[in-house]
């Protein structure tokens, strides 16, 4: 099949293209420089002139923080943008494939969330990626919404990354403990898209690692499997905290975690258990400072 995959330079972009390839796909890999997905007449043209079977929408105003007070900036990428390429998929009869993110809902529920359950975002960033999803309903008539949580990989900074950063250089380390989710490697996801794509079973779907963890247990795993896979000699004392401690521009979710019933009653391949996943994550990371 052919791909446009938007977002090409980031972190799931990155490994989105490499799986779609590894795959024997054809990709047109569009990063920013490329394809500016705020213009609507460039989407169009970029989008026919490939004439892809589907477009994977990986492109995205991330910024939580930022996007408190950059609110045109959070809505013109998230919104505008996304209507563009729902819009340009639609004119080639591609399918799309549109990256939303748990940040839609509040975060109050006791339990994890289903695709189907009522959104009610808190941030800007949750608010601007929910009216994308709204526009991709709304315009395209082949769609997967996918929301997904937690995100590392091997490109850009995220904060598996981070933690082993911090775990070297400080002595003591406050992680909150009252933010509860669900982490997701990029290789993971992008193999989902991968099988995913590959389907006419549209819809929104909820993909992330199986399991959940808060910040502060997802830290002490990493630095345990850290200590066997990258043998680094964490010091630092882990103590958790609450999210009081650390006030944010923008309000996180106390709940982050979402239940795959998409994947289950369609009968799709589901993410395996998230610690695995970080022991993959390491190893590779590991493989690449070898190769530096």
């Amino acid at each position: 099949m052919k791909v446009l995959v938007t977002g090409a330079g980031g972190q799931l972009g990155r490994d989105v293209v490499r799986v779609l390839t590894e795959n024997g796909h054809g990709v047109l890999a569009c990063d920013r420089e490329s394809l500016d997905i705020s213009n609507l007449g460039q989407s169009i043209q970029i989008t026919q002139s490939y004439n892809p079977d589907v477009v994977i929408h990986c492109a995205a105003y991330t910024a939580v923080d930022a996007a408190e007070t950059d609110v045109d900036s959070a809505y013109r990428v998230n919104a505008a943008g996304s209507r563009n390429m729902a819009l340009a998929a639609e004119k080639v009869g591609a399918k799309l494939i549109y990256i939303s993110t748990d940040y839609v809902f509040d975060g109050s529920s006791a339990k994890p969330y289903q695709e189907y359950d009522n959104t009610n975002p808190q941030s800007v960033y949750g608010k601007s990626k929910r009216a994308g999803e709204v526009l991709v309903q709304t315009l395209s008539s082949r769609y997967f919404i996918v929301r997904t949580s937690w995100v590392y990989g091997l490109h850009g900074q995220n904060f598996v990354k981070t933690m082993l950063k911090l775990g070297q250089e400080k002595p003591v380390l406050k992680v909150v403990d009252d933010q509860k989710g669900s982490p997701t490697y990029t290789i993971d996801l992008a193999r989902f898209l991968l099988e995913l794509m590959e389907t006419e079973k549209y819809g929104i779907y909820h993909a992330s690692g199986s399991g959940s963890c808060t910040w502060y247990e997802f830290t002490k795993a990493i630095f345990e499997e850290a200590d066997q896979i990258l043998n680094l000699g964490i010091n630092a004392e882990l103590l958790p905290c609450s999210t009081d401690e650390f006030p944010r521009p923008a309000p996180r979710p106390a709940n982050s975690v979402m239940d795959h019933l998409s994947i289950r009653v369609n009968d799709l391949t589901d993410f395996r258990p998230w610690r695995e996943a970080l022991q993959d994550f390491l190893s590779e990371l590991a493989s690449a400072q070898e190769t530096v």
